[in-house]
């Protein structure tokens, strides 16, 4: 019996992503594609969940380091596994966003729309990743308390700014 007969999962999938804002709805696009591609147990919510998820991975992993990072995608049977790994040493901190910036939030909405997520040092870098339980459903009022509790901030600084 060979190795291939004996695997269970779908080999994870790996690739560059340019330092280019276009490069950016590209990969959460793929990623989308490959867990539906491999039949990933998730709702078109939880979906639109990974991606804007791995938008803000991209995004933060391209603003910290204005180089190309690594995504890798994994399905491990129970999660979807997004990985994105860049060469910053500064490590993510989503508590690190000031009352008067009007970002900052991004690791918020992974924190609330993910199963889990964290980090991990390189001898390069460091990989930021997150998971989605497949039968993870973010719905309802929790949903939307985690995009206001994300963004209240950046609203209530632009309209005093309007006043």
């Amino acid at each position: 019996m060979s190795p291939l007969d004996t695997a269970s999962f779908p080999v994870p999938q790996e690739w560059d992503v340019e330092p280019t804002v276009a490069a950016v709805p590209a990969a959460r696009r793929l990623i989308v594609s490959i867990a539906r591609f491999w039949k990933v147990p998730l709702s078109e919510d939880a979906l639109r969940d990974v991606e804007l998820c791995a938008g803000e991975l991209l995004a933060n992993a391209m603003e910290h380091t204005q180089a190309s990072c690594r995504v890798t995608v994994r399905w491990t049977g129970e999660r979807l596994r997004v990985e994105v790994a860049d060469t910053s040493i500064r490590l993510p901190d989503p508590d690190n966003a000031q009352d008067t910036a009007t970002g900052g939030r991004g690791l918020c909405l992974v924190s609330g729309l993910s199963h889990s997520w964290g980090w991990t040092p390189t001898g390069a870098g460091k990989i930021v990743w997150f998971e989605c339980a497949a039968d993870q459903l973010v719905a309802g009022d929790r949903h939307l308390a985690v995009l206001v509790h994300a963004t209240q901030s950046q609203v209530m600084d632009r309209f005093s700014q309007s006043a």
